[in-house]
């Protein structure tokens, strides 16, 4: 899974960025601004995508509508460099499709709230911020902001997500010469990047299932071992 959000707005001003105080920035962030795309690749445990009976093989990328450019808060030079690698904001507010409709379908896919579904992001913090903002005031019909501390965050998590969460970028501490973004660490990994359409959330999440499942192959050689 990997998201596109209008960056980030608020930053610490505290020399120590403890955990709970990382925290506070995000919800801080998460809580006075939009999702604009979110991108999901779903595969089997033998890293099969959906087909449905074709040739192909199929992601999913999601445009919100509800992200307005000109008066919702953003960070200048992250829009700039989505407009940079195509995105159309215009586009999206005219015909994108309501998060919170979005939110409904998903609970009805049994993709969250079941822990048969292995998550896997890069760098996925945001990424569960956002949905966890938008599920929540959903379906527990909490207010549409992050709740005040880490630990309920966590708990929230853990329901709608599971206990198999991965970040690939915690995983790259324990790879020598693995180090970057996720373009990086791709390139370094060999894989081909042909297709690839950077910082589009639907071609950023099967770059990170492909990154995932080479780092699992090549330096954790059981199921427990990404879990340490």
């Amino acid at each position: 899974m990997d998201t596109e959000f209008p960056g980030v707005i608020f930053q610490s001003d505290s020399i120590l960025r403890q955990t709970q105080n990382n925290y506070a920035v995000m919800k801080t962030n998460v809580d006075n601004m939009h999702l604009i795309q979110v991108g999901l690749t779903l595969s089997d445990c033998h890293d099969n995508l959906p087909t449905f009976g074709t040739s192909n093989r199929f992601i999913w990328e999601f445009n919100f509508c509800e992200f307005d450019v000109t008066c919702h808060p953003h960070a200048p030079h992250s829009i700039a460099f989505l407009q940079r690698h195509g995105m159309d904001f215009h586009k999206n507010r005219t015909i994108g499709v309501s998060i919170m409709r979005f939110t409904e379908l998903m609970m009805l896919s049994g993709l969250v709230c079941n822990n048969y579904t292995h998550w896997i992001t890069f760098h996925g913090a945001y990424d569960f911020a956002y949905l966890i903002k938008v599920l929540s005031h959903r379906f527990l019909q909490m207010q549409p902001f992050l709740p005040p501390n880490l630990s309920d965050f966590l708990q929230l998590v853990k329901f709608f997500f599971g206990q198999e969460v991965y970040g690939v970028k915690h995983l790259i501490r324990f790879c020598p010469n693995l180090y970057g973004g996720l373009d990086k660490v791709s390139e370094s990994l060999g894989l081909d990047n042909s297709a690839k359409k950077s910082h589009h959330a639907g071609s950023d999440s099967l770059v990170t299932l492909h990154v995932f499942n080479e780092i699992k192959r090549r330096y954790f050689h059981t199921h427990n071992d990404l879990k340490k």
